[in-house]
């Protein structure tokens, strides 16, 4: 706009008008303007902020569980966190000793962030009742990216810290225990019973589906595990897609590693006067006919092959009961799998077994 043209208007009859005009004319400019200028990401347009009361938050959580004299008893608290106080505090220490993340801290603004008890108490909550990551908002006070994330900082640190002691193959102190425990119970010798478990994947990728269904019928995950008879998992092997059966997860599986690069454990065991120096494992019909498998009688003929018929597939629900333990304590694990990533799946089964 000129200034000739801006004098004239001073001294127009129809100023107003003439004014109304340039105010539309800048403000259009304007927008004009806003539209070619690139917009700096920020937040996700529709996306809606809740305040949290996180002290509030804390301090109920605390009275109800963690206080000297709680609402919710020792009978409650192991129900609801599937561990004693004791045992979760320990896991507390362990992680805000780990990750600074689980770290209670200010932000830029000087707001006190989201306590050890909020974060961890969400991702037990989600491995124990197997709930979505929001369900836990209403009374932890904790948002929904940050409970998935507090999850999955949980999971790996615990496979971090404590995976080398509970996730491995036995030594010798273990392996002289089991043996004779499993001498008592008619099997001397055997390590432990072997078998697979299927993990329905609701959020399987659709690319990914027709190779993780097999005999569900649905996306699964399968794990092979060995169980000794106080259901302490030492081996687990998870990740392959449903659509295999156990033969061929066997043949993609590490438990005979270490037996195969000749670093086996060193056994001795006398059966009707024959020495063994090699272990084996209780398994189920599928498995191939190798000597570190011991399976039961399809068809057993007389009370001495019937007896041992009913004695080893007694013995062989060690692994079934583990794995009924293992979905009870954590529902996540007996419900459909919700996460996309399987890295994230194989982090939670892991911790699980832990």
């Amino acid at each position: 706009m000129t200034h000739n043209r801006l004098a004239k208007m001073l001294f127009n009859d129809d100023f107003d008008d003439e004014f109304h005009l340039l105010a539309t004319m800048i403000k259009e400019e304007e927008m004009a303007n806003e539209d070619r200028t690139p917009h700096r990401p920020g937040s996700i347009p529709g996306h809606t902020v809740i305040q949290h009361d996180r002290v509030q938050g804390n301090d109920r959580l605390y009275r109800d569980y963690f206080a000297d004299t709680p609402t919710f008893g020792p009978r409650l608290f192991r129900r609801r966190f599937r561990m004693n106080r004791p045992l979760f505090f320990c896991i507390q220490h362990a992680m805000e000793a780990y990750d600074p993340y689980f770290v209670q801290r200010r932000d830029a603004c000087g707001v006190l962030g989201l306590s050890s008890l909020q974060k961890n108490s969400a991702a037990f909550r989600m491995l124990a009742y197997g709930v979505l990551a929001d369900s836990v908002d209403e009374y932890v006070q904790i948002g929904e990216s940050t409970t998935i994330e507090s999850l999955k900082k949980f999971v790996k640190a615990i496979i971090t810290m404590f995976g080398d002691e509970y996730l491995r193959s036995p030594n010798n102190s273990d392996i002289a225990r089991l043996l004779e425990i499993n001498s008592d119970r008619g099997f001397p010798g055997m390590l432990g019973s072997i078998d697979c478990m299927h993990w329905k994947w609701k959020n399987c990728p659709v690319a990914w589906q027709g190779m993780y269904s097999g005999h569900i019928h649905e996306p699964t995950i399968i794990l092979e595990a060995i169980a000794s008879y106080d259901l302490w998992i030492w081996h687990a092997f998870f990740g392959l897609p449903g659509s295999l059966n156990d033969i061929n997860v066997l043949e993609r599986s590490t438990v005979f590693k270490d037996l195969a690069e000749g670093r086996g454990p060193h056994i001795n065991y006398s059966i009707n006067g024959h020495e063994y120096t090699m272990g084996y494992y209780l398994a189920d019909g599928i498995y191939p006919s190798w000597s570190k498998f011991v399976k039961t009688l399809s068809s057993p003929q007389g009370n001495k092959n019937k007896h041992f018929a009913a004695c080893q597939e007694s013995a062989r629900k060690d692994v079934e009961r583990a794995f009924g333990v293992l979905q009870s304590r954590f529902a996540i694990v007996h419900g459909p799998a919700h996460f996309w990533d399987q890295e994230t799946l194989n982090y939670i089964m892991k911790a699980c077994i832990i």
